[in-house]
């Protein structure tokens, strides 16, 4: 199975085998900012490198890309390819590789299909899962399947309102948890606060260095890591009294704080999903890491085609 997962600051193809293996995998830049045909040579010389490895021959494609998308027209709008606005992605990658299925979902569902399928949430019947990164994305795994909705966009939870008072949204809202819990969020809400990177071992003002600072006991840095669980636990709570979950699994880069985010998350879950079937609630970390895409979006063909 050829898989490709379209980010919007990389772009990753690789062979994965139906036990979830990866074989082969390669990653190029997106080089998002340069034009819709720049970006798609990229995922063309992918594909090129890819097909030499199997020899030319694969037996289906799946696709995961940011969003949102538009499955139906088997089209993409990634905000962070400005180019790609109503892009025809499904219909360019069955052109260069004609004569086997291709199938296009987001990268918020293929993720928590790669994870239900072969990671943390083996064996689990409904799931969210989520990335907590640059951005907040999400996917849902609903009585084992992978849940698209109308468009391919259900599981977008990263614009669930928080704070309808809250700061303006990238797309468009106000007070989506993205605002307040993403990486980069909790770095700006922790400089206006008096916060800076001096004498974390010369680090940037990013994710890392304030995970460093409030590992070390920085106050602001860890009312930053506070306020963001506080927001996603809302957030899960919602969205699992919604759709009776049965477990959320986080990856992404924030999600590597490990203990930081995890144990005030769960902390700040359980005064929020007060109702009883919620009682059974578990969040846990991904198992399947930047591979989660690509094994997903291969999981996706198998789900609607059984290749």
């Amino acid at each position: 199975m050829l898989a490709l997962d379209v980010g919007g600051t990389k772009i990753a193809a690789g062979l994965v085998e139906t036990d979830g293996a990866l074989t082969y995998t390669a990653v190029r830049p997106t080089r998002g900012d340069q034009g819709a045909e720049v970006v798609w040579a990229v995922v063309a010389e992918l594909l090129d490198d890819v097909l030499a490895r199997a020899g030319g021959r694969v037996r289906a494609v799946g696709i995961g890309s940011a969003g949102p998308v538009d499955v139906n027209a088997g089209t993409v709008s990634p905000i962070n390819i400005p180019g790609w606005h109503g892009f025809g992605l499904r219909d360019r990658v069955a052109a260069a590789v004609p004569g086997v299925p291709v199938t296009l979902g987001g990268d918020g569902v293929c993720m928590a299909l790669g994870e239900h399928r072969h990671g943390a949430g083996r064996g689990t019947r409904s799931m969210l899962g989520m990335v907590v990164s640059t951005g907040v994305g999400g996917g849902l795994v609903l009585d084992g399947a992978p849940f698209h909705g109308r468009t391919g966009n259900a599981g977008h939870v990263g614009h669930v309102v928080v704070d309808p008072g809250g700061q303006p949204c990238r797309c468009g809202g106000r007070g989506c948890v993205e605002t307040v819990s993403s990486g980069p969020s909790m770095v700006r809400w922790a400089l206006a606060n008096g916060w800076g990177p001096d004498g974390v071992d010369g680090s940037a003002a990013d994710a890392k260095a304030l995970g460093a600072a409030a590992e070390a006991g920085d106050p602001v840095a860890l009312r930053a890591f506070r306020r963001g669980t506080d927001a996603l636990a809302a957030m899960i709570a919602s969205v699992a009294a919604v759709c009776d979950l049965d477990l959320v699994v986080i990856g992404g880069g924030v999600a590597k704080s490990g203990a930081l985010l995890f144990d005030p998350l769960r902390a700040a879950l359980a005064e929020h999903a007060g109702l009883e079937f919620l009682s059974g609630l578990r969040v846990v970390p991904a198992e399947l890491g930047g591979d989660a895409g690509l094994v997903g979006a291969a999981a996706l063909v198998e789900s609607q085609h059984g290749h």
